[in-house]
């Protein structure tokens, strides 16, 4: 008899002893999962923008979702005001800046990029009627030139429409809105945001009017995810995840519910 209960305690603690050891294994994997603050502009449809409840949503941000549950890393989403976003990378305030930005040799030196998640090329749009025909120098002298600030395609324009005035904004939205109130002439950016702004009722005063050859030295290979310097196994994780929701179709999905073309180019 007394055996027996010395058995059934020996098993009652050996019970306790694996639970004890499966909590502490689960609490353990909960403190190491990976969780991340990705932060995005929210002012640049489709790629990424704000519900009118507050969230954010597009392109950009399916894609980050998908990384992040490749990664299998709990992510909170931020918004970051464009001109800002690097100085606040490298201040901590966010892990990743996810938002459309180019990966070019001068971002290259304050801030490290995973591979490119798409590639899209610029364009130049204008009024209908406006007698601008091409993306080019010639085509627009004379003319002013709308563009988002601190982006490749205000400095492309400011590097080859010399004989045009170059005008930065904030936001998108608002050269579209001098656009259409006649204040500019013209506006570059890449050609999906340009397109999605013409299908709307705002848009339909304008047209494409040329689109342009990206050169490396400015526009860089596309789009990539931004990373504060210093964290090489951050940067190769969202490499992994980039080549894995490519290869195992996530990527299409997500691409197909917003283009009908292949964003990630050549």
């Amino acid at each position: 008899m007394r055996i027996m209960k010395r058995f059934a305690l020996a098993a009652s603690a050996a019970a306790v002893a694996l639970t004890m050891g499966a909590i502490a294994m689960n609490t353990a994997q909960a403190e190491d999962k990976l969780k991340l603050t990705i932060a995005s502009e929210g002012a640049y449809p489709p790629f990424n923008t704000l519900t009118p409840d507050g969230k954010l949503e597009g392109f950009d941000i399916d894609i980050a979702k998908a990384l992040c549950d490749q990664m299998k890393a709990e992510c909170t989403f931020v918004t970051q005001d464009w001109d800002g976003a690097i100085p606040a990378l490298q201040a901590g305030k966010f892990d990743a800046f996810i938002a459309s930005m180019s990966i070019t040799p001068e971002r290259e030196k304050q801030v490290d990029f995973s591979k490119k998640y798409y590639n899209t090329p610029p364009a130049v749009i204008a009024p209908k009627g406006s007698g601008i025909k091409g993306a080019t120098k010639e085509a627009l002298a004379g003319k002013t030139i709308g563009g988002q600030g601190a982006t490749t395609h205000v400095t492309y324009a400011e590097k080859t429409f010399t004989d045009s005035t170059v005008k930065s904004y904030p936001t998108a939205e608002e050269y579209f809105l001098d656009l259409t109130n006649g204040r500019i002439d013209a506006a570059t950016d890449d050609i999906v945001v340009l397109k999605k702004f013409l299908s709307t009722p705002e848009g339909a005063c304008c047209e494409v009017v040329g689109t342009i050859k990206p050169v490396d030295e400015i526009h860089g290979p596309g789009a990539g995810v931004a990373i504060k310097k210093g964290r090489p196994e951050l940067v190769a994780k969202f490499n992994e995840a980039i080549a894995a929701i490519r290869a195992n179709g996530e990527y299409k999905k997500i691409n197909d519910k917003y283009f009908d073309f292949d964003a990630y180019g050549e």
